[in-house]
């Protein structure tokens, strides 16, 4: 990877789940479209597009924007082929698509009935990106990865890894496994909340679902946390281990730990009690636009 990929990925990004224009109506598609081109404006450096998003949603964001990296974050492998993809981002306009990153996961078996292999079909994946015309080539993919032998498939054949509910523990590991030159560009779920109680509160509303999948706790318990972190939606340890919650700065503080851990970026997601993270928290996007201002 070069240093120009680095630069392209900024330090810290936005990771959204609610940049889906193929979920909504004419109005939704119209904020969304105004919210990226406004995050675009504020300097963050990606923009990632969560919760198995489609290639359409990839393309209208890249369409909402002129010059930030959008990467999706992460596309299921099980709900789209390969072929389908790579035509899809094809079709991205030629001066747009350079800018655009395909991110890529085996998602997990409690929600995909043909879940099999991920690693196996992960690989399979990837050839046929290669071998598609055009073709999605290791320059613009980034692989959801956690334990080891993914991490290295995300080395050998991708820009790098893109981990989700991770703590710095896991991200000092990653980076060693990935080596050096990868790329490694950690999700942080965030609540801008000083009220520590409430925040953990609305993180806990968020991870309860997270902790129903074996992908997740399995990482977590190798990374030495005990089934009894899981109880209740999450210990205090687990939430101040996955989660940044207080004020802006706290924020800063906790991506600045990752980065030093070894993270080349860090997307930032940002939960919120109304919303649960499922809308468009404008306002906290500006506000820690205004605490990174150095960052971005």
């Amino acid at each position: 990877m070069t240093s120009e990929t680095r630069e392209a990925f900024g330090r810290v990004g936005i990771w959204s789940s609610a940049l889906h224009g193929s979920r909504t109506d004419d109005a939704g598609k119209e904020a969304i479209a105004d919210a990226v081109a406004e995050l675009e404006g504020l300097g963050y450096g990606t923009l990632w597009i969560g919760g198995s998003p489609s290639p359409d949603d990839a393309a209208a964001v890249v369409a909402a924007t002129r010059t930030v990296t959008v990467a999706t974050g992460i596309l299921s492998i099980w709900d789209h082929t390969a072929e389908e993809v790579a035509a899809r981002i094809s079709a991205i306009d030629t001066g747009a698509r350079g800018r655009f990153v395909l991110g890529l996961g085996v998602s997990h078996g409690p929600m995909v009935p043909q879940y099999t292999k991920p690693y196996s079909a992960m690989v399979a994946y990837l050839d046929a990106l290669d071998a598609a015309t055009p073709p999605v080539d290791s320059g613009h993919r980034i692989l959801a990865a956690l334990g080891p032998k993914m991490l290295k498939l995300a080395a050998g054949r991708s820009l790098g890894a893109h981990p989700y509910l991770v703590t710095t523990e896991h991200t000092a590991e990653a980076r060693e496994a990935l080596g050096p030159d990868a790329l490694l560009a950690p999700e942080l779920s965030v609540v801008l909340d000083t009220d520590l109680d409430r925040a953990r509160t609305t993180a806990r509303n968020m991870l309860s679902m997270y902790l129903r999948l074996p992908n997740y706790t399995d990482n977590l318990l190798r990374l030495g946390f005990a089934e009894s972190d899981f109880e209740g939606g999450g210990s205090v340890r687990l939430l101040d281990s996955l989660f940044a919650l207080g004020d802006a700065e706290r924020v800063r503080a906790r991506t600045r730990e990752y980065l030093d851990a070894g993270a080349d970026h860090v997307a930032l997601q940002v939960l919120t009690a109304d919303e649960g993270g499922a809308g468009l928290p404008r306002a906290e996007w500006r506000e820690l636009a205004r605490a990174f201002t150095d960052e971005l």
